[in-house]
């Protein structure tokens, strides 16, 4: 052996040491915010929506930083202007805009009429996100009053209160300790240690561990550029499977039946959370639904909602906003069956149309009262 491969290995073994430390380092950096660094707002501009998505051709991804969510969001970069009356939508991918353009969207159909809201002009930000649970909301929100609104429009439909989904949505269960913090914070019914919850291993948390999302951070980035190009946001098919408007003969809403009591079913006390963290106007809005036609629609008005249950819910929440004194619109018949797209709660954007002309009205008679 020579003198040479001698004096290697104590060189390899303090090369394979420091690899280990350096990886393992990373553990004790866990809660670093990593996803605050970006090139959004800075070099390239903000998002009209938060990131979603996995097809390359749209310039967009999906991610569970929530920090790295709103730093890639124009609002980050967006200082108040003094004639600003800052409005945030919350709610689901009805909001967000699937298969809408960011013009198309409630928030840009908004931001266009230029609402004069309480001696100001309204500035509406998109906050939705796809996925429907209101605990994912109520995580968004959370984070979004850091940003300062001054006036919340939650769009809610059923399908976001089942207490089966507060935990299942992705960016739910892959940020547990967000999660933890909301419910110590807000005293909510849900469980820090439910097994819906995605705990990060020790291994997880080193760099190895650790190198997709590190690689999803960098890769967001980079498709900011394109972003800032194109404004292509996400992929538009061709074509796409309309919403269902023909059913089975089913009065099935997650397990209950007919005669069922729902309201004991419902996650109230995240909205009601949700209502009171606020600390500003905030308008509940019974998002628009599909009102099928076809086969066994006297049964069940769309693919999520048999009627006893969808009427059923509108009574309790009228009920629950009356109680408690909550400005609330129940928008979920305005829109006519052909303005939906893929999904019994995604609108065409004449659909979207309608709904901001009613939230519109609403925010101008708010502040006219």
């Amino acid at each position: 052996m020579t003198m040479e491969k001698i004096r290697l290995y104590p060189l390899l073994l303090k090369s394979v040491l420091l690899f280990v430390l350096f990886n393992f380092i990373f553990v004790f950096l866990w809660d670093v915010p990593l996803g605050k660094l970006s090139l959004y707002n800075v070099v390239i501009p903000g998002r009209e929506r938060f990131p979603f998505g996995e097809n390359p051709r749209a310039y967009n991804m999906s991610l569970f930083n929530v920090d790295a969510m709103f730093a890639a969001h124009v609002l980050n970069g967006i200082p108040r202007s003094e004639d600003e009356y800052r409005v945030f939508l919350i709610g689901d991918s009805s909001v967000w805009g699937t298969l809408l353009t960011p013009e198309q969207t409630l928030a840009g159909r908004l931001n266009a009429k230029s609402i004069p809201a309480c001696g100001k002009t309204a500035r509406v930000y998109n906050l939705g996100y796809p996925y429907i649970s209101l605990l994912q909301e109520l995580m968004i929100l959370d984070q979004g009053l850091r940003y300062q609104p001054d006036m919340v429009i939650w769009l809610a439909t059923l399908e976001s209160f089942p207490e089966d989904k507060q935990l299942t949505a992705p960016l739910v269960a892959n940020n547990p300790d967000r999660v933890r913090d909301l419910i110590f914070k807000y005293e909510l019914n849900a469980s820090p240690n439910d097994p819906a919850l995605i705990h990060p291993s020790t291994w997880d948390q080193t760099l190895a561990g650790r190198r997709r999302s590190l690689a999803d951070l960098f890769r967001l980035q980079m498709y900011g550029v394109l972003w800032a190009a194109t404004g292509i946001d996400q992929y538009y098919p061709a074509t796409y499977e309309p919403a269902q408007t023909d059913f089975e003969e089913d009065y099935d809403f997650h397990g209950l039946k007919p005669s069922d009591a729902l309201d004991g079913f419902l996650a109230f006390d995240i909205l009601d959370a949700g209502l009171k963290a606020a600390g500003v106007p905030t308008i509940l809005v019974n998002e628009p639904i599909l009102v099928s036609n076809g086969r066994n629609s006297d049964i069940r008005y769309n693919f999520f909602y048999p009627r006893w249950a969808y009427d059923e819910y509108r009574n309790i929440i009228d009920k629950y906003t009356a109680q408690e004194n909550i400005p609330y619109l129940d928008l979920w018949n305005i829109v006519p069956e052909n303005q939906f797209t893929n999904s019994s709660i995604h609108l065409t954007p004449h659909g979207e149309g309608i709904l901001a002309d009613q939230v519109g009205n609403a925010i101008v008679e708010y502040c006219s009262k």
